[in-house]
């Protein structure tokens, strides 16, 4: 009789044993390990999807990188090479801000498709130039997913590249549309922006100074 409630015992607290997992951090202790870790390193960011906002969320970045007195670089891939959009003329007013637009204009109206794709070597070349430099603190390549979307670089080549030459501590955005999905897995932070509604499409209202430009 007593063996058996010795057995009985024993599977009680075996069962209760299994019943109690290990507590797991709270999210202040979290917080708590990664401050006394202080790691820090030069992150890969990627503004995606179909919604406006990816180049804007870039800008502000830039805007807050000049704040601490950052080094900062600007390319852009698709953009024409003499617009004058205001983020143009704001970093020429900031200053100490390295910007050059490599393109020809959006894509959907190109009239040479070489000439674009010939474009976009070339800013891809500039680009290297300058992460591989060690000059900059933060480097916005805007609208460079395009030129991995229509194959006019090899996605896997890029990503190597960057693996074995971006410098530890570079901040390196890079926006636009079809971010493709290797490039979303090396990134260390993505975004996604997506369309609701759109003053265009609903309203009818065309792009405003200040505002898309």
């Amino acid at each position: 009789m007593s063996e058996s409630k010795n057995k009985k015992k024993s599977v009680t607290q075996s069962t209760n044993s299994a019943a109690s997992p290990t507590d797991a951090p709270t999210a202040e202790e979290i917080r708590a390990e990664v401050r006394r870790a202080k790691k820090k390193k030069g992150i890969v960011i990627v503004n995606t999807g179909d919604g406006k906002g990816k180049t804007t969320a870039a800008i502000g970045l830039m805007t807050r990188a000049w704040g601490r007195n950052m080094r900062i670089g600007v390319l852009q891939f698709i953009k024409n090479e003499n617009a004058r959009y205001g983020e143009i003329k704001a970093s020429e007013r900031m200053g100490g801000i390295d910007w050059i637009s490599t393109g020809d204009g959006f894509t959907w109206t190109s009239k040479d498709m070489d000439e674009t794709e010939a474009r976009a070597h070339c800013g891809w070349e500039l680009a290297k130039e300058r992460i591989a430099s060690g000059k900059y603190d933060l480097l916005i390549m805007d609208e460079f997913t395009y030129a991995l979307h229509y194959g006019w670089l090899d996605t896997a080549e890029v990503i190597a590249w960057l693996k074995a030459n971006k410098p530890e501590m570079l901040h390196l955005v890079i926006t636009g549309r079809n971010a493709p999905e290797a490039l979303i897995e090396y990134a260390d932070l993505v975004t996604e922006m997506r369309l609701i509604k759109h003053p265009f499409r609903e309203q009818g209202i065309r792009a405003q100074a200040g505002v898309e430009y």
